[in-house]
């Protein structure tokens, strides 16, 4: 599905159905001009759009794989009146929706990786067990739902999955409980799901919810959202032109583990061989990092807008060196799945 509009106009236009996290230092960093094309690869409902539209006179490619954002875009996208296309597809594949655009290459890219709000408020998704619901959570209406993932797998990668996704301590124990009640009967609601978790993982008052990090690791499972933003950033590579820009703003520490090794990776120069194979030629920084540590939100900014509090953002210029065709170094993404010699 895609959006778009007519002649040229510097209004973005329509109030922001919430508040975009660390938005000031988002367009610092990406820098917009008038006339950049700029892809915001996670359209959420709007945010990073409507201010990159309201800072420059440029274009905007914006991309979200969940239609009730696509289809809540609209307003913006008549506000925009032609400097904005929503499309719906995966954001690692924003390369190619570029080049279906008509863009061989694009003046910045923008990612706000993880959930949004919408979707957490959204009971019916059952991202969240605020509410009871069934146990979705796909970002997309296809492929595996939670409830399918944890009636297939086996204790051992249930563990695996929910100790690396979710960096929770009592993995193994939370996935024995889950196997032995699927036995009893299957798990299908959030409702149901939480209250098994609660039963083997015990917090003090004022600790995060029990099932807080099973329910994260589920999500990142489901949506494969750790291979979505490695992908991302190897398509940003490819389509970013020299001096463009790549802004990422993640919220937990698997996401950010993830940009910063990449953008390390790709700010060197890269070497091959060995005291046994002949030198191989040197493969030349296809970034450079601005700054070396991640921008957080202010104190003032949390206090208006929760959210940020775990919020980083890490942002690099594109050099004019081509984009280099392997990954990052070996086990730069997680996967709990490799021992069982299965991705899915």
């Amino acid at each position: 599905m895609m959006a778009g509009g007519g002649p040229d106009q510097r209004a973005a236009g329509g109030p922001a159905r919430h508040i975009p996290v660390l938005v000031g230092e988002v367009l610092a960093a990406l820098a917009p001009q008038d006339g950049d094309v700029i892809i915001d690869g996670t359209f959420g409902a709007g945010g990073y759009s409507r201010a990159i539209l309201a800072a420059a006179d440029c274009r905007v490619v914006a991309i979200d794989r969940d239609r009730t954002a696509i289809l809540a875009g609209w307003d913006l996208v008549n506000a925009a009146d032609g400097r904005l296309t929503l499309v719906e597809d995966r954001f690692s594949r924003l390369d190619v929706v570029a080049a279906d655009l008509g863009f061989a290459q694009v003046d910045g890219v923008v990612l706000d990786i993880g959930v949004s709000s919408m979707q957490l408020d959204e009971a019916g998704r059952g991202f969240s067990f605020r509410a009871d619901a069934p146990l979705d959570m796909r970002m997309a209406s296809e492929g595996e739902s939670a409830a399918d993932l944890i009636a297939r797998l086996d204790a051992a990668t249930l563990a695996n999955v929910i100790h690396l996704f979710g960096e929770e301590r009592h993995a193994r124990a939370v996935a024995r409980a889950i196997v032995a009640a699927r036995a009893e009967a299957p798990i299908t609601t959030t409702r149901q799901l939480a209250d098994i978790v609660a039963r083997v993982v015990h917090v003090k008052p004022g600790d995060i919810h029990p099932a807080t990090r099973t329910f994260q690791a589920l999500r990142i499972a489901v949506n494969e959202e750790l291979d979505e933003l490695a992908d991302a950033l190897l398509a940003a590579e490819r389509v970013l032109k020299p001096g463009g820009r790549l802004v990422v703003v993640s919220f937990h520490s698997l996401e950010d583990r993830i940009v910063k090794t990449f953008l390390t990776e790709r700010s060197r120069a890269s070497a091959g061989g060995s005291r046994h194979q002949p030198e191989a030629a040197v493969a030349p920084a296809t970034f450079a990092r601005i700054g070396r540590k991640p921008v957080e939100a202010s104190d003032a900014e949390v206090a208006t807008n929760p959210r940020a509090r775990s919020a980083k953002l890490r942002a690099a210029v594109r050099t004019a060196a081509p984009a280099r065709r392997e990954a990052p170094a070996p086990g730069w993404v997680p996967d709990p799945f490799a021992a069982t010699g299965r991705r899915r």
